[in-house]
């Protein structure tokens, strides 16, 4: 039976992922929960930033103070977690360290080093692995009290593969570019796996009350389109075309689906073909051109640049102004974001700029006033 909840109060962005015609553009931003904002550092206190995760208490309340700091301005919350807690869930040990990033201390070497096997043979429930994931979505739900929207996510599999042997993040990516080119097979075999536990993961997020979710593809423009294709594209589409079914057979209704491959420009077509509800862009794009690859099939979100928040806030409502052209004033297709998530030592007040500007400008645009 479906977990009960309060209705909703604010469906817009809910409405806009489903194509239809709306009142304004809803906005979100990603890493919008963060270290960029002082309250983060408060709540978080001495914790490790997994303890943070596994703490539904901690996670819902980081989740929630965007919300309640720019009361009205954000049309979503998203859950307070990390995407390599499926690596984690895989029997892999990664660590967060400070200043450094994720690091795992025994990353995969090679198909000869054991932890590959265990990796594949492990039998992962993958309810049990990431309970505390389900437990947070649960209480930010009800801690809500409908008044946004909440999403769920996870890592894409291409993305993860690159953090499990690279051992943490990388700027050559010599050891997956080594994986996927001398060991295909052996490649398309992990990426198979963390498929299957990517799928049950989401879907039992969504019985958890998450109402929207979204696929990271953080290092999809480190792949060529050939190699994107091979294997980034195919995983892709076995979570959207598997994660419906799965709902049904758990009798939870289907939720609105975003994909956002960073750095995948030359595949943005391919992705608007996907089956994906939502397609992310990254700041590279250009809104009025990638309107036109879309030609209303999905609905775009995105896209400024994370930079402009460092900017002040001429320049903010200059790249606010410019991109709400772009994407037509947002009245049908598009949600508004970032091209990537909130980057550290943004100045909170500067991001409200941000969100007001964007109500602003969408209005004023509505009228003609630009």
């Amino acid at each position: 039976m479906s977990l009960q909840f309060e209705p909703l109060k604010n469906d817009l962005l809910l409405r806009t992922a489903r194509g239809e015609t709306v009142e304004r553009p809803p906005i979100w931003v990603m890493r919008q929960a963060g270290r960029y904002l002082p309250e983060y550092h408060r709540a978080k206190g001495a914790h490790d930033f997994f303890e943070c995760c596994r703490s539904p208490e901690i996670a819902s309340t980081l989740t929630l103070q965007p919300i309640d700091r720019y009361d009205g301005l954000l049309d979503a919350a998203i859950i307070f977690s990390d995407i390599l807690v499926v690596p984690q869930a895989l029997g892999m040990t990664v660590e967060m360290v400070d200043k450094k990033g994720p690091h795992f201390p025994h990353p995969l070497k090679s198909p000869a080093d054991s932890q590959y096997q265990e990796v594949l043979q492990k039998e992962v429930n993958v309810e049990r692995e990431l309970g505390y994931v389900y437990e947070a979505i649960t209480l930010t739900r009800k801690k809500l009290a409908g008044r946004v929207p909440l999403f769920g996510f996870c890592g894409a599999p291409w993305t993860l593969l690159c953090y499990m042997v690279e051992g943490g993040g990388s700027k050559l990516f010599k050891e997956v570019k080594t994986w996927i080119y001398r060991y295909p097979n052996q490649s398309k075999r992990l990426l198979q796996k963390i498929t299957d536990v990517c799928v049950e993961y989401l879907a039992l997020q969504v019985k958890a009350g998450a109402q929207i979710l979204q696929v990271f593809d953080s290092w999809a423009g480190e792949l060529t389109p050939a190699a994107f294709d091979e294997f980034s594209l195919v995983y892709l589409d076995m979570i959207v075309d598997r994660l419906p079914k799965r709902l049904e057979e758990m009798e939870l209704e289907r939720v609105p689906m975003v994909v956002f491959a960073k750095g995948a420009w030359f595949a943005l077509d391919k992705l608007c073909a996907s089956g994906y509800d939502v397609v992310g862009l990254d700041w590279l794009h250009d809104p009025k051109e990638a309107m036109k690859v879309a030609d209303g099939r999905v609905v775009l979100q995105g896209n400024a640049d994370p930079g402009v928040l460092y900017g002040g806030r001429e320049a903010i409502t200059k790249l606010v102004e410019e991109m709400v052209k772009g994407f037509g004033g947002g009245k049908k297709g598009w949600i508004a974001n970032l091209g990537h998530g909130i980057t550290p030592f943004v100045d909170p007040d500067d991001f409200k700029w941000f969100l007001q500007e964007i109500h602003r400008a969408s209005g004023a645009h509505v009228s003609g006033n630009f």
